[in-house]
């Protein structure tokens, strides 16, 4: 997520504790969060993805092989 729309998010919370926003303002948060989250989780599923684990009989399974990689668009 570009720094820009991470600035934006933190500038409206600011301004939601400080006056309260519009409701356009509200609905661009709304926005600007649900890419935020979408981002993380992105980030988040591909670090599982990568993540080797050695079962008791010595062998190596991969979880992003065993359980499916979900390839981000």
């Amino acid at each position: 997520m570009e720094q820009s729309k991470i600035d934006r998010i933190n500038a409206l919370a600011r301004k939601s504790k400080a006056e309260g926003l519009t409701e356009a303002e509200r609905k661009e948060q709304a926005i600007l969060r649900q890419e935020f989250l979408a981002n993380i989780r992105k980030n988040l599923r591909a670090q599982l993805n990568q993540i080797d684990v050695v079962n008791p009989d010595g062998t190596t399974e991969n979880l992003g092989e065993k359980y499916g990689k979900e390839e981000a668009n």
